[in-house]
């Protein structure tokens, strides 16, 4: 998006860095905006934020993305330049302009966390999935209240859309699908392994380390009992000492970070994705789409994918249909290679980032010419 709106404007990111690493690869967005801020933040201050929001009504994730740095950052920037728009990405960044009048604001939600909180709760032990519980409850109380404050709302899928709207709440909204950069993401000319499947995600959040305990624990052993050469690779970064443990069943590799994602990926028969929480749409899914591997998923996590079962990827809702589809991929080069071909050709059709952007572009059109109030209360139609 960032790349997209520099296009056509001059675009100023502001952000958040966990870590120097993390921080300096941030740098490589330089060449598409005119500037940017970052706020460093570390993970223990980070929790005791969200400590001290839990007996207040503000939900613990505002506290997690807290930075006094990069409030500071954003506040002088809205002092010394004048902007035409703000483009907020994710509602818990929202605090750093939700108070903010005189300017268009979109606010982009993206998945509606608080409904991800709340499945979080039903996979949870009590008394922990009461707090999750209060933390959906909270969130969901903040996200009505900023979508009340912001000129235009905009979500991932239409059934993000959906979750939005149901909230009662008059401020225009939309929504706009993730998109796929099927350059960068193709096929690879390297044969792959028959053997081999292969998960992707960042292996320090939940639902990913979830679904691979599950996975290794129910399914796995059914592909095994007919494939025992089978080989599984977890690839992703900060995996926790649980997910690492995986890696000592016998054909289990947990990477954690690699610099690249896509050889783990294209040397596999199938990229599986049996998440049992999900919302919005699983960017694994479409990456490893375009690059021509089929993929197997979960019918949650193949909600956000504008694909069919069967012809463009296959989706599972049992640990023998999740192993049959597996199998059959892995035996079966013939239908491998037709999802491989039709799986990407869906991407370049329905899932391609510059059809995405137009209707981003249509989107943000329609809140800057919506008249707005200036700081001292008048009705405004100039940006």
């Amino acid at each position: 998006m960032i790349k997209h709106f520099s296009l056509r404007h001059e675009v100023t990111v502001a952000s958040l860095a966990r870590s120097d690493a993390e921080a300096q690869e941030a740098r490589g967005i330089a060449p598409h905006c005119a500037a940017f801020s970052m706020g460093k933040v570390s993970n223990p201050i980070q929790f005791l934020r969200m400590l001290a929001r839990l007996p207040t009504r503000t939900p613990s994730s505002m506290g997690f993305f807290y930075s006094p740095d990069l409030e500071k950052q954003v506040r002088t920037l809205l002092a010394t330049r004048k902007f035409d728009l703000i483009f907020v990405h994710c509602s818990s960044v929202a605090q750093y302009v939700a108070h903010v009048s005189g300017i268009p604001k979109i606010l982009d939600f993206g998945d509606m966390d608080s409904q991800k909180w709340l499945e979080y709760a039903q996979h949870k032990a009590f008394p922990i999935s009461l707090g999750y519980k209060l933390e959906g409850k909270k969130l969901m109380r903040e996200e009505k209240r900023l979508a009340g404050i912001f000129d235009m709302c905009t979500a991932t899928t239409r059934a993000e859309w959906e979750s939005l709207r149901a909230y009662g709440v008059s401020t225009p909204s939309d929504w706009f699908p993730n998109g796929v950069d099927s350059e960068y993401f193709s096929p690879g000319i390297e044969p792959y392994d028959p053997d081999t499947i292969s998960f992707v995600g960042r292996m320090d959040y939940y639902p990913n380390q979830q679904c691979m305990f599950d996975f290794c624990a129910n399914m796995l052993p059914l592909v095994r009992l007919r494939w025992p050469q089978a080989k599984l690779l977890i690839v992703g970064a900060d995996p926790s000492p649980a997910v690492r443990k995986l890696g000592d069943i016998q054909g289990v590799t947990v990477t954690g970070s690699v610099p690249d994602v896509r050889p783990y990926v294209r040397k596999s028969a199938a990229m599986i994705a049996p998440l049992s929480i999900a919302r919005g749409t699983q960017n694994k899914i479409l990456e490893s789409m375009a690059m021509g591997v089929p993929v197997v998923a979960s019918s949650v996590a193949a909600g956000g994918v504008d694909a069919v079962h069967g012809e463009h990827f296959l989706v599972a809702s049992t640990p023998q249909d999740h192993a049959a589809c597996i199998l059959k991929l892995m035996s079966d080069r013939s239908e491998r290679a037709r999802l491989s071909c039709a799986g990407r050709e869906r991407m370049l059709t329905h899932h391609n980032w510059s059809e995405s952007m137009k209707r981003l572009d249509t989107i943000v059109e329609r809140c800057v010419s919506q008249p707005f109030f200036s700081l001292d209360g008048r009705v405004s139609h100039e940006h």
